[in-house]
């Protein structure tokens, strides 16, 4: 729904909840007409219930509210002397239309001093785990979001196993697209694998299903800082069509809301306005070579072939900590690496065993099919790629047929226009057009292992609205994670360390600990 039809929707609401309360109000000495005013109401009605005026804004904030509005229910008939479990069925059942019931069919008598404390052990659990359950999902919705880096397209910068803190505010908070959704979790339910917001997913039914037109617009706090070039940025992947994220080979493709597409980290190599060309897999920014953060390092894969056959693939892993080879390609006993650093190399051509290491590039000019944006008139592919100009927001390009590959998903996808082309005219909302005007800014998100990285490469721009933050923290790193907790080993120089930083990763895990033992000696 649009902002209009949600206003209109919220007044609907208010109104429903004055002819419901109105005389509840009245009974707890205030006045009719305060059932009705928007936001005020739930001011007063917190006044009466006896709870904290800050349960105000949570009754507003997306996916929080679905804890706390059956919270209220049960609250306001209590309230009135409504304490018994079927009173607290009733209210949550008829999603608080129970309150009706007390309200005009009831003379029920305001408590005014009521106790607020459970009246038995299992109620006194129930009210501490869903207040935990809100503070928790209040922190990761808005705050601080626990990541964990799945695949090695960062490495050296971000291992896999790296447990990270993300902070939403950084970039501005933003405010829940989808409304009806599990909190504290992603896109589908641990254990049960099931779905875990309410949407219509059918690309054929996305844009008139009644469940699909309970997605709030797009809103973002805002935030102290700008995405900056070279940072590393947690998103939602923008053409995600997976069921969910574990699920790499569905059965049909599905149309997901923004913030339930799956989650990537990646750096943001290009930023809004930049012109970015990739040229032997390195990226130039505006005609430049980038250059990465001290913490950072490119790696590509290599062609690898030994002087003899006593090979030992496993010392060399251990000996220049490079991910697993895929082991011997042809007859000439010749091995794949993946994931080797320009510093690596230097010292792995210096082994005594190693004749020669040659760089798996792909030739300038020959087209990936696979490769960004998908079109036959673009020979590019992931060594040799562009030049592109990143779209910022105000700013006007031409537009023509032989660019429209480039940013028809931008117009189309991500700003939501009517696009269409009449021999070689196109049109923008019925209206003819050879410019067009970009609504939000977007980024350019790469790997830093490019050869073993699925990113803008291939499937374009990042929009702004996709961002959710910036990694921060790490707050744990497990070395082996995915290969059975016998095989766990904790990297400490990596536990209590900061993501971004120039010079070398240091730890605080033991001027915590330190910290923590202090105070609580002290208090």
């Amino acid at each position: 729904m649009t902002l209009i039809q949600w206003f209109i929707f919220f007044l609907i609401i208010q109104v429903v909840h004055g002819l419901g309360t109105w005389k509840l109000y009245i009974k707890a000495g205030r006045q009719p007409w305060e059932a009705f005013v928007p936001v005020y109401n739930a001011f007063i009605l917190m006044k009466i219930i006896n709870r904290s005026p800050w349960w105000t804004i949570l009754l507003f904030l997306p996916i929080i509210n679905l804890i706390m509005f059956p919270v209220v229910w049960v609250e306001t008939a209590r309230s009135f002397g409504k304490n018994t479990s079927l009173d607290t069925f009733l209210a949550v059942v008829t999603f608080g239309l129970y309150n009706y019931y007390i309200n005009y069919f009831t003379d029920a008598k305001y408590i005014e001093n009521r106790s607020l404390h459970p009246k038995s052990a299992s109620g006194d659990w129930v009210s501490s785990i869903l207040f935990a359950i809100v503070a928790a999902t209040l922190v990761h919705t808005y705050f601080i979001q626990p990541y964990v880096i799945p695949s090695s397209s960062l490495e050296k910068s971000l291992l896999v196993g790296d447990f990270l803190f993300v902070s939403k505010f950084h970039y501005g908070s933003r405010v829940p697209m989808t409304t009806v959704a599990a909190p504290m979790v992603h896109d589908t339910i641990p254990v049960l694998k099931k779905k875990s917001y309410l949407f219509n997913d059918d690309f054929t039914k996305r844009k008139t299903s009644w469940l699909n037109k309970l997605q709030l617009p797009y809103l973002r706090l805002p935030g102290f800082q700008k995405i900056k070039r070279n940072e590393i940025v947690v998103f939602n992947q923008p053409v995600d069509t997976l069921l969910d994220m574990n699920n790499f080979f569905p059965d049909r493709n599905y149309y997901k809301p923004i913030d339930k597409k799956t989650n990537l980290v990646k750096r943001c190599v290009g930023i809004a306005g930049d012109s970015l060309e990739v040229r032997n897999g390195y990226v130039y920014i505006n005609g430049k070579k980038n250059e990465l953060p001290d913490r950072a390092e490119i790696q590509f894969s290599y062609y690898v072939q030994p002087k003899t056959n006593q090979f030992n693939i496993k010392q060399m892993y251990d000996l220049y900590k490079i991910t697993d080879p895929f082991g011997i390609i042809n007859n000439q006993n010749t091995y794949k690496f993946v994931a080797i650093g320009d510093e690596t190399i230097k010292k792995f051509k210096n082994h005594p065993n190693v004749l020669s290491a040659t760089p798996i590039l792909e030739t300038q000019g020959l087209r990936n099919s696979k490769i960004f944006p998908h079109n036959p008139n673009y020979n590019w592919n992931v060594d040799f790629f562009g030049p592109i100009y990143i779209p910022e927001a105000g700013k006007t390009i031409d537009i023509n047929l032989e660019v429209l590959p480039l940013y028809k998903r931008v117009i189309t996808e991500y700003e939501r226009n009517d696009l269409r082309i009449e021999g070689n005219q196109i049109y923008i909302n019925g209206k003819l057009s050879n410019t067009y005007t970009f609504k939000q800014d977007y980024y350019w998100m790469m790997g830093d292992n490019r050869h073993n990285s699925i990113d803008a490469r291939f499937w374009g721009f990042v929009p702004f609205n996709h961002v959710v933050g910036k990694p921060v923290f790490i707050w744990m790193s497990i070395d082996g994670i995915n290969n059975g907790i016998k095989n766990w080993k904790i990297r400490w120089d990596r536990v209590f360390s900061t993501v971004h930083g120039s010079g070398k990763r240091v730890s605080y895990l033991i001027p915590f600990l330190v910290v923590l033992l202090g105070w609580y000696g002290f208090s």
